[in-house]
This record gives C-alpha cells, sequence and structure tokens, in this order.
C-alpha cells in the first residue's frame, strides 16, 4: 500500500506516518518544514501551490489530507487565509488527485461543524447543522470543504471518507488544546483558571487513537462521514482532577463564568458499526502519555 499524507509533520501527521511505517504502508508526505525524526518519503510543498503536483506519485490508495489551519484561533479573524488553505488548498488536493489517479481522498473534518449542542445532547453523521448558526470561520472553511466533496463525488470524484475529529490530546510540545494547557498549568500553579464552567466537557481522544482511525478507513469505496470520539464525556474538572493525581499536588481552580457548561458530543457509533473502530486509550490513561513532554511544556 502506498499513501500520500499533506501536513505530515504536524501533530496527527507524525503519529500517522509513524503508525504507517510500523505497518509496512508505504508513506509520501508533504509539509512546509521537515519537523520530525522520522525517515520515509518526505517532499516540501503547499497544498495551496499547484506545482505540488509535480511531485505526487500516480495511483497512490489514498491521499490523507491534513495540511490545514487546524485550529478555531488560526482562523479567528482572517477568513482570507483560512479559506485560501482549508477550502482552496483542498481543492488544489482534490485536482491533483483525479489527475494523478489517486484510488481514495481522507478529510479530517472537526466536531466544529456541529453549531449546537443543547445540554449533554449527542449528534452523529446525520444530524441537521444550521450553517447559519455558525460564526467560526474554521468551522465554515470544514462545512464548505464537506460540502465540495459530497457534490464532487456525485459527479464521479474519487471515493471520499470524512473523519469528524473530536478534541485530539496527545504528547506534544506545543499547540495545545485545553488537556495539555490545563495539564501544564496544575504543574506549574498553585492556582487554575478555567475560561468556562468545570462541567465543560469533551469527548476528548487521543491522537494514537486518530491515527488508527485514519488507517481503519484506508481502502473505502464510497461517500461516507465519520465521527472520531472519544467514549465518555471529559469535564474541565476531571482535567484538573487527573493532572492533579499525575502531578501529585492539589490545586485551587477559578472558574471565569461558572454558568457557562459548554458540552460537545459527537457519537462515535457509526465509526464502531462500519469502520471498526473504537478509542483504546481511556482518558485516565492517556492523560499519562503527556507526562515525557512535561518537562518542557511552556518552555
Amino acid at each position: 500500500m502506498k499513501i500520500i499524507v499533506t501536513g505530515s509533520e504536524g501533530f496527527i501527521g507524525t503519529e500517522l506516518v509513524r503508525q504507517c511505517l510500523r505497518e509496512g504502508i508505504e508513506v509520501i508526505g508533504f509539509d512546509l518544514l521537515k519537523k520530525n525524526e522520522l525517515s520515509y518519503g518526505f517532499k516540501i510543498g503547499d497544498v495551496r501551490d499547484s506545482a505540488i503536483a509535480d511531485s505526487f506519485p500516480e495511483d497512490a490508495d489514498a491521499i490523507v489530507h491534513l495540511a490545514a489551519l487546524s485550529r478555531d484561533s488560526q482562523c479567528a479573524g482572517k477568513p482570507y487565509e483560512c479559506f485560501a488553505t482549508n477550502v482552496m488548498g483542498l481543492l488544489n488536493v482534490m485536482r491533483i488527485a483525479q489527475a494523478k489517479k489517486a484510488k481514495q481522498l481522507i478529510f479530517p473534518s472537526s466536531e466544529w461543524v456541529y453549531e449546537k449542542f443543547v445540554g449533554d445532547e449527542e449528534k452523529d453523521e446525520d444530524s441537521f447543522i444550521d450553517i447559519t448558526g455558525h460564526t467560526s470561520e474554521y468551522a465554515l472553511s470544514k462545512l464548505v470543504s464537506e460540502a465540495n466533496l459530497r457534490e464532487q463525488y456525485k459527479r464521479g470524484f474519487i471515493p471520499v471518507t470524512i473523519l469528524r475529529f473530536a478534541i485530539v490530546y496527545g504528547p506534544r510540545k506545543d499547540d495545545w488544546c485545553a488537556v495539555e494547557s490545563v495539564a501544564d498549568d496544575v504543574k506549574r500553579n498553585d492556582t487554575v483558571t478555567l475560561m468556562r464552567s468545570r462541567k465543560s466537557g469533551r469527548r476528548f481522544v487521543h491522537v494514537v487513537d486518530i491515527a488508527r482511525g485514519i488507517r481503519l478507513a484506508f481502502g473505502r469505496n464510497d461517500f461516507q462521514i465519520f465521527n472520531l470520539s472519544g467514549d465518555e464525556m471529559i469535564t474541565m474538572g476531571d482535567v484538573v482532577s487527573e493532572s492533579e493525581k499525575l502531578f501529585h499536588k492539589k490545586v485551587k481552580v477559578i472558574e471565569s463564568n461558572p454558568h457557562d457548561a459548554n458540552m460537545r458530543n459527537p457519537s462515535n457509533k457509526k465509526a464502531k458499526e462500519l469502520l471498526g473502530w473504537k478509542p483504546e486509550i481511556g482518558f485516565k490513561e492517556g492523560i499519562k502519555t503527556i507526562d515525557p513532554y512535561t518537562s518542557t511544556l511552556g518552555s
């Protein structure tokens, strides 16, 4: 098997490449800079540049398009930059994929496409999404890209698998999500300030499970959307509590807005049934994996 990974040097890309190499899968990766120490077919390339086509091999079994501005904070107030990378970059890769006769395109989307959860409401891939309810450029870029892929598939484009990631965490030195940020805060300080209520929660999912979910999507010959999310709702209070256990200390918690309990609850039932995927790393185990990096967190 031969796959192409754009954004191969990022957090998820690095773990995906590592798993693929371990399984004997050939990887050709594209990114703006070489950052990790893995030895594979890496090439410098910008997905917004049509000239990148010259470096794409023919007949790849799958293209995993991870290259993106992958956080709301990177896109907020920057619609041009956001859409140039996340929407136009994908369109460029789609054109190349068809020209180079790739067999499948795997597109990482996000739980951010679900504009509103009421209480602990669970949403699945068929839940109605009201695009007018979105104020996030990042979420809109993912929704527009999903729509482009859906419509082009109807017109004869190659098979497409869209994976809507929940919030991904794991061992990394920067670009943290709430898990790593709060854990670092607990380690370094006696007081931790949360932006919302400690009851706010997410179905966090470990990067190892995300990469395995991508691999399980290899070889599909249809158009499908899957949520990849953890099995349990983890509140910010849980993150603080597990971080306290990890670093053997107690902290004072200040809630900036104790009445703002924000929940995101995307179902992973479809991924379990059709992909044969389920998260194998529970949160209590997963948060311990950030520990090797905590000596450098914030430095």
